[in-house]
């Protein structure tokens, strides 16, 4: 697997290629300290993964992410900032990952293990009946952090106005998005759109009670929060659990 380190603190930059070069077996094959340097070597060089700090001269590490963002092979970004005010932003161009400096050696290694696997995840697929029991990730923000998911953890979805409220069994995370955004994120065979306001996991449903105008009410596992099915919904429903 391979990286570049883009960040122009000299000892922040030592300390994180220290840190992966004993901890992983991810090859760095160069460390930049300008925007502008990095877009001219991708040109000619493929790397897996970059870390991206923010501040840096040039071209920002924001700027720098979004326009990787539209390569036709993109690697991971994992960025390295000191700046936890754009974890947002970082989500939204889908971000691998978000570590805030100084650095915490055990959150690079818990990173650096999940950019392992994810990479080897890639590199060798497995036939269509294993591949379903590989478990799918998302990225959630929670407190300036993002925190990558499990997708059998999520419950259900709640719109609300322009923001999305997305629970867990533990707990709930608001992302600033959209309903329909988030239901495009998640895969459409285990999550169903079963009202404007909710998106449900249909794996977390325990019962299926009947409600008014032919209509249901979705109970889960391990939370108390009742679903509704709305009547635009309940025929796809319907068919969807061979009711």
């Amino acid at each position: 697997m391979k990286a570049i380190i883009v960040e122009d603190e000299y000892l922040a930059q030592q300390e994180l290629r220290w840190m992966i070069q004993h901890h992983s077996h991810i090859s760095i094959e160069g460390c930049f300290t300008d925007g502008v340097d990095v877009l001219k070597y991708l040109q000619n060089h493929q790397v897996d993964v970059i870390f991206l700090d923010i501040n840096i001269p040039s071209l920002d590490g924001m700027l720098l992410a979004k326009n990787i963002s539209m390569f036709a092979v993109r690697p991971l970004i994992v960025f390295i900032t000191a700046w936890k005010e754009h974890a947002v932003e970082a989500f939204e161009l889908e971000a691998f990952d978000y570590i805030l400096k100084p650095y915490q050696e055990s959150r690079i290694v818990t990173m650096l293990n999940k950019l392992e696997s994810n990479w080897k995840a890639q590199q060798h697929p497995v036939a269509p009946r294993a591949a379903e029991k590989i478990q799918q990730t998302i990225n959630l923000v929670k407190d300036d952090r993002i925190i990558v998911t499990n997708i059998h953890d999520i419950c259900y979805a709640e719109a609300h106005e322009k923001l999305t409220i997305v629970y867990t069994r533990r707990d709930q995370f608001i992302m600033s998005m959209s309903i329909s955004e988030f239901c495009q994120r998640v895969p459409e065979n285990q999550f169903f759109r079963c009202h404007r306001s909710f998106c449900v996991n249909l794996n977390r449903i325990r019962e299926i009670e009947p409600w008014f105008n032919n209509t249901y009410i979705l109970k889960l596992h391990e939370l108390e929060f009742q679903i509704p099915v709305s009547r635009s919904k309940v025929k796809a429903f319907r068919q969807l659990m061979k009711l």
